[in-house]
Parts: structure tokens; sequence; C-alpha cells
């Protein structure tokens, strides 16, 4: 079994899929407005020195993160789905 370990300022997260349903269980669409994902953090990187400044990693694996829609590259491992994104890109993180 792989192991994934991001290098310099990328984390690997696995969005939690949120699906909105009626009470009789029909699935509803989402709207027009591209909202950002709900993710797990996964794995993260050390960090460094990127660009010739100092990066610091400030999210750690277990957070839960919003990330942009369409943020970072998707790829599939273990047949699990994951994104890795620089962490730069990360919304905000929910507690």
């Amino acid at each position: 079994m792989a192991v994934i370990k991001p290098i310099l300022d990328k984390i690997v997260v696995q969005v939690q899929k949120s699906e909105k349903s009626t009470e009789g269980g029909i699935i509803l669409a989402g709207g027009s407005k591209q909202q950002p994902l709900t993710a797990h953090v996964i794995a993260r990187g050390p960090g460094g020195l990127i660009d010739g400044r100092e990066v610091k990693m400030y999210i750690n694996p277990g957070d839960d993160v919003l990330i942009p829609k369409n943020a970072g590259t998707e790829f599939t491992m273990n047949g699990q789905e994951y994104i890795i994104i620089p962490q730069s890109e990360v919304l905000a993180i929910v507690s």
C-alpha cells in the first residue's frame, strides 16, 4: 500500500460528499453558484523555502477545510480519490 508524502507547501485532501436530499431521500441538485467544497486533510508537506520566502505550515492532517470547487489536482490512489493543493489555496479551516 502506497503512502502519500506531499512536498513543500502542498496538502492532500479528501472531499467530503455533501449531497442535499429531502426527507424521502430525493437528492436535490445544487444551485448555479459554485460553493466551496469541504475536505478532510490527509497529509501535508513540511513547508520550507518557496520562491525565496519561508512558508510555515499551519494546516494539519485531521483538519477539515474549505477549498475552491476546481482547486488543485485530482488523483486516485488505493481506490480512494484525493486532491493535492498548495496550502495557500485553502479558504478556511472548519472547526
